[in-house]
């Protein structure tokens, strides 16, 4: 596949969600349009298009990639899976109903009313880190493969192909906002599902398999263990680590996350959303299973056919087999495909997330929903401003991620979360638990601080301090158990309530 057609395709497919984008906001671009899609979105459009923000280019390229890894880990990733869903089930049962009642824009609204103004902004500031820090590497990822693939044979610099990646987005996002997004998101969603499906069509076809023998070789070869029940201790892979750690991952990363709240907090009402959440969560258990199918396909036709497993500075990457596969092994058709996908992956979750930053820093630290602040003639304006800073922000996040990179982005991406998230995790769990208790408003930054720095200490003398004990996962129910506990060391009971006992 020529790096002229994959550039013409990707411009192609811009032009057509830059299309939809003026449909959509030409007739509204106000800020509740933005924010919440003036809570008019339809339940099912919402859960399909959400499965292309939940699982990204990092899902498309690297766990297919990780299924031969040299760590041995196979499927041992739907195991975590699995553990996502029970987060999933949590987060419609407990947390969107408790954003409802609130009629929240920003969920970190409920920290303000139940903790205070510092652990309010605290809260606001950890999310916009961490999203930022996230959809960074999300979109690095892909960025390397296109700048692999096309950029490099017409001599741009990596920074100009980041530069253009980001103008796009920004192009079809800075109007319609939640709106755009819903309706672009599911367009995006259909090509990365139809693209896992034309994948294993092809690969099959390849190795002339149909869908039975396919589904025996996967079972019959050396990537198909699922399950981990080796040493609990010293195991990375172990099920329960994998299972509880998903789960916890998945509250925090999701149920706390502005971005994918904000999708379901579009929907009219509570029973919608959480039928959303119920039906996409059916919907990325299946997928994630196909998407471990194609990591072992990729393995066995690359063995078959003699294909390596590309390099970078000497070291194997395995998050370039499925593009390397895609691009130089197949047919026109599949290499399409293929491109389709990554992108509808990738920027389906860029886009969403530029949208839940620039709402949570307008809501949450600008004020934008306040009565006193409806109004305001410039909020629009200030809104694209914010918009457009956001962008520049993940720019040059990008471009410092890409000099100290070397490490699996699969890896650094939930290894960062693990140390982002979990104060949040924390944060919440105290402020649903300890109902009869309130915090030293002005402390909680700095026990936010902490948590990280402990936890980081406990995981690098995890071997010392638990018996050769390794930390997956799970690690991020150590962050907030640590902020939990260090909330609890400054807890104090509310006025009224000490008032009403002396009473």
């Amino acid at each position: 596949m020529q790096p002229l057609t994959i550039l013409s395709i990707i411009i192609v497919y811009f032009g057509i969600l830059i299309l939809i984008s003026r449909l959509v906001s030409q007739k509204d671009s106000s800020n509740d349009t933005f924010f919440k899609a003036n809570k008019n979105s339809k339940w099912y459009l919402v859960a399909f298009g959400m499965i292309g923000t939940a699982l990204s280019g990092v899902t498309f390229i690297s766990v297919p990639g990780e299924v031969g890894s040299p760590n041995g880990e196979q499927f041992k990733y739907f195991q975590f899976i699995l553990g996502n869903a029970i987060g999933f089930i949590i987060i419609a049962k407990v947390l969107l109903p408790l954003y409802y009642h609130l009629n929240l824009t920003s969920i970190y609204g409920y920290i303000e009313g139940r903790l205070g103004y510092y652990s309010y902004k605290t809260s606001a500031m950890i999310f916009l880190i961490s999203r930022t820090i996230g959809s960074a590497f999300r979109l690095y990822l892909v960025v390397i493969v296109l700048q692999r693939y096309v950029f490099d044979a017409f001599a741009i610099p990596f920074w100009v192909t980041v530069l253009i990646s980001l103008l796009l987005i920004f192009a079809y996002t800075y109007k319609g906002g939640l709106k755009t997004i819903i309706i672009t998101d599911t367009l995006q969603t259909f090509f990365l599902v139809s693209s896992v499906f034309f994948t294993i069509y092809f690969i099959c076809d390849s190795l002339d398999l149909n869908i039975t023998q396919a589904f025996e070789t996967v079972k019959q070869s050396n990537y198909s263990k699922i399950f981990f029940f080796d040493d609990f201790i010293t195991s990375r892979f172990h099920f329960v680590k994998q299972i509880v750690g998903g789960m916890f991952v998945t509250i925090a990363m999701v149920g706390l996350d502005q971005d994918l709240m904000q999708k379901n907090l579009s929907c009219k009402n509570i029973g919608e959303a959480q039928k959303n959440m119920f039906t996409f969560t059916g919907i990325f258990v299946i997928i994630n299973l196909f998407f471990l199918g194609v990591g072992a396909l990729l393995y066995i036709y690359a063995a078959k056919n003699g294909i390596e497993v590309p390099t970078e500075m000497g070291k194997p990457r395995t998050d370039l087999l499925f593009p390397e596969i895609a691009f130089n092994h197949l047919t026109i058709i599949p290499a399409v495909i293929f491109l389709l996908g990554l992108t509808a992956a990738t920027f389906a979750t860029t886009d969403s997330a530029l949208t839940a930053l620039t709402t949570s820093f307008c809501v949450d630290f600008l004020g934008m929903d306040k009565a006193e602040n409806l109004a305001k003639t410039n909020n629009v304006r200030t809104r694209h401003f914010v918009h457009i800073s956001f962008s520049l922000l993940m720019f040059l996040v990008i471009i410092v991620f890409n000099a100290i990179n070397n490490a699996s982005v699969v890896s650094m991406i939930f290894r960062i979360a693990s140390y982002t998230y979990g104060p949040l995790l924390g944060l919440y769990c105290f402020g649903l638990f300890m109902k009869n208790l309130t915090v030293r408003d002005k402390l909680v930054p700095f026990v936010c601080i902490a948590s990280p720095l402990l936890t980081l200490a406990i995981s690098l003398n995890s071997a010392s301090l638990f018996g050769d004990y390794v930390f997956d996962t799970e690690l991020i129910i150590v962050n907030g158990l640590i902020t939990f506990l260090l909330l609890l060391c400054i807890s104090k009971k509310p006025v009224a309530n000490i008032g009403l006992s002396k009473a």
